[in-house]
């Protein structure tokens, strides 16, 4: 298929022919003359070898590759694309799910496709675009999902205003297709109501399913806090299964509303619930000792590079508060979506906070994303979410 050409420098091929996605501005030896961020182009290596076709864009990554075969980025590009991603979401058992039926359909890198994310909520698939050249497909996106998920599909909502530059003139946030018929979801049996229009991300976070489940078979008879709660997920799987009682802690009076509905919509909890609007890493200094289980689950800290090491420090921090603060037999979910802070160096901060306590702390589980935010192993820059769940003595 002809695009517009780019030519990378000699020897910058390499990461390509790995399947990386993405090609740094400093790796282009020449691109064709006119092109404007979201074009289609071709990438060629020094010595004229074709190695994919991509999204061109201003900015230090100038082009993330879509395909690494030469063909047409056309209709059935997309129904395939999207009908191999729906594949694997099936084998997870994840489409046909009478306890779970929110997912993650598109995980950008993960799924080939980068800059795409699209979630399903019940019937309604919701996209965001993180650059203009996947938002330059959108009708082709939402026809590709109405031919894959057929008469489960009842409505593709374009969520991608807040995720593209605002120079690019993306004002409105809208439906590409159909309407919603509920914003209601199961996870795990639990209902939650889904705001894709005003929440945060595309409404919820998906990512945290399993590990939301994990809490709740730790969470019977205990007294739970579950820090920087959002819309509850933690919180009213913990009650579900048992728990005593669960604080649930934001600083957004927003958040705290959105847990407080979705508690109400989880009728028969023997447990109690309690919402606390605060900063959580003022108000973690002042709880007291009698919390069984406490859920560390922050926004990202840092989301560069330059801002690692203050991210690592607010890490430590939050953490040793809470392993001096719990009770003696309690376990702490801790976790970071930082991608810039890897596994190895948010275990190493951990265990620094413990090592300042001067309490005993075992690591029972290592955590991570679940399967349908898949990490593609030649683009190590998808694996994001870790965790640790500790034991205190």
């Amino acid at each position: 298929m002809s695009y517009p050409k780019i030519i990378l420098q000699r020897s910058k091929e390499f990461s390509l022919q790995r399947r990386h996605h993405w090609v740094f501005s400093g790796a282009i030896a020449k691109a064709d003359p006119g092109l404007e961020s979201g074009d289609l182009v071709s990438v060629y290596s020094a010595k004229d070898e074709f190695l994919g076709i991509g999204h061109f864009s201003q900015g230090s990554i100038m082009v993330r590759i879509i395909s690494f075969e030469d063909r047409a980025i056309d209709q059935a590009f997309w129904n395939e694309k999207i009908a191999s991603a729906y594949a694997l979401r099936k084998n997870l058992g994840l489409t046909d799910n009478e306890e779970t039926n929110v997912f993650r359909l598109i995980h950008g890198e993960g799924d080939l496709l980068p800059g795409l994310i699209v979630d399903y909520y019940n019937g309604t698939a919701v996209i965001q675009a993180h650059h203009i050249g996947i938002h330059k497909h959108i009708a082709e996106i939402s026809a590709a999902l109405q031919v894959v998920l057929g008469e489960k599909l009842k409505g593709v909502y374009d969520k991608s205003a807040e995720t593209l530059p605002k120079n690019l003139g993306i004002e409105s946030i809208e439906w590409v297709w159909g309407r919603a018929e509920t914003d209601l979801v199961q996870e795990y049996g639990a209902t939650y109501r889904i705001d894709w229009e005003k929440g945060q991300k595309t409404g919820f976070f998906i990512d945290q399913r399993e590990n939301r489940k994990l809490v709740s078979t730790y969470s019977n008879q205990k007294k739970v806090l579950n820090t920087f709660c959002y819309s509850g997920g933690f919180s009213v799987l913990a009650l579900k299964e048992g728990a005593s009682e669960v604080h649930s802690i934001d600083i957004s009076s927003k958040a705290i509303a959105l847990t407080e509905q979705n508690v109400g919509l989880n009728p028969g909890f023997k447990g109690k619930h309690e919402s606390i609007v605060a900063d959580v890493v003022k108000y973690i200094r002042e709880i007291g000792d009698d919390f069984d289980l406490i859920v560390l689950d922050p926004p990202a800290f840092a989301k560069n590079i330059k801002a690692r090491h203050n991210a690592v420090q607010a890490y430590k921090r939050l953490n040793s508060e809470a392993i001096r603060k719990i009770k003696p037999g309690g376990i702490i979910f801790t976790f970071s979506c930082s991608q810039v802070v890897d596994k190895s160096l948010f275990t190493h901060t951990i265990a620094a906070a413990a090592m300042e306590t001067g309490r005993k702390v075992k690591v029972l589980h290592q955590l991570s994303q679940p399967g349908d935010h898949p990490i593609n192993i030649f683009h190590p820059e998808t694996e994001y979410l870790k965790g640790l769940v500790l034991y205190i003595e």
